[in-house]
């Protein structure tokens, strides 16, 4: 701890919800981001070596270099907000004796409402429309004006059967009707209260799917799990759903694909290098883009701040973390 703080202190990346610092504030002697804008890794680096804890978001990248500045200083935590981990060096963390937490349990239903969002954006092409009518270019009902898809009777077929897997299958068995498939490592057995079937051969699901959405973590094993050829093995009606991490699809296989109508559309919330996006994205067809908002509710990021805050107290109480990953 910190010898000129009663408190352990804290350097916070981005500002949190009012209710999440407060909290914060209760326990620790936090230095926050209060310009909110991205900080260079100097500037991190700088901030966890003076600090007894880190408390970075997903959009910062925490490297090697950082982790050694603050194990040198006076850093002894990275407590995450929120649940991936792939932007941390997990391995030069666990080297240079750092603990890691990150936020999971309490994104499940943020997450998976924006996933059927996408889904019915995309399929109803109510992206499109709402950029026509804001145009002026609107000019009346017609019968075959912006035809898309409806949900229901459709095959979802889910990668990655985990907690938000579940819900978005759990909403769309029972909200829409929809045929449930799905892709596990590991065999689910506590699916109870709808259809669903697990298929083992990745290819045979995609091929068979009308919506795909991706619920994997993002690891060496997932890296491109979506790639050019289980895209082409997709209905060319079909539609691509990814509110996972960027790097689980291969995104020039996908603008590949979104250009040359190989599939239906694809609606996306997270990308690979984001904030920076590939620029055949911004321009492929039959696409609803979103900036990482799986989360965004006041709910969920307050709820996620407040798990920092758990897991950073039961760290400097010399107790174990509640949600550990180094």
């Amino acid at each position: 701890m910190s010898k000129t703080s009663e408190k352990p202190t804290i350097f916070v990346t981005r500002r949190w919800p009012d209710a999440a610092e407060e909290a914060l504030k209760q326990y620790f002697t936090p230095t926050f981001n209060e310009q909110d804008v991205p900080l260079t890794a100097a500037q991190i680096a700088a901030g966890f070596a003076s600090h007894d804890a880190l408390a970075p978001t997903v959009s910062d990248q925490i490297t090697a270099d950082i982790i050694a500045a603050g194990a040198a200083g006076s850093g002894r935590l990275i407590a995450n907000f929120g649940v991936g981990v792939n932007h941390i060096d997990l391995a030069a963390a666990a080297s240079a004796g750092l603990a890691v937490s990150n936020t999971p349990g309490v994104l499940t239903d943020a997450t998976a409402d924006l996933a059927l969002t996408l889904m019915l954006m995309v399929s109803r092409r109510a992206g499109e429309g709402e950029r026509e009518l804001r145009a002026g270019k609107w000019h009346g009902w017609r019968p075959t004006h912006l035809m898309g898809r409806s949900l229901s009777g459709k095959t979802l077929g889910i990668i990655g059967m985990g907690r938000i897997g579940k819900a978005v299958a759990h909403r769309a068995a029972l909200g829409f009707g929809m045929k449930i498939i799905f892709f596990n490592r590991s065999k689910v057995t506590d699916i109870t209260d709808y259809d669903a079937k697990q298929i083992d051969d990745l290819d045979a699901l995609c091929a068979q799917s009308d919506f795909l959405s991706l619920h994997c973590a993002a690891s060496a094993d997932t890296f491109h799990i979506l790639n050019e050829y289980r895209l082409q093995r997709m209905p060319a009606h079909a539609y691509v759903i990814n509110t996972a991490r960027g790097d689980v699809i291969d995104e020039a296989a996908l603008v590949r694909a979104l250009h040359n109508g190989s599939i239906g559309g694809a609606g996306l919330d997270v990308f690979q290098g984001e904030p920076d996006i590939h620029p055949d994205i911004l321009t492929a067809p039959n696409t609803v883009l979103l900036p990482h908002l799986g989360s965004a509710t006041v709910e969920t990021r307050t709820a996620m701040g407040m798990k920092v805050v758990e897991n950073a107290r039961a760290f400097f109480a010399g107790k174990r973390l509640i949600d550990p990953v180094v």
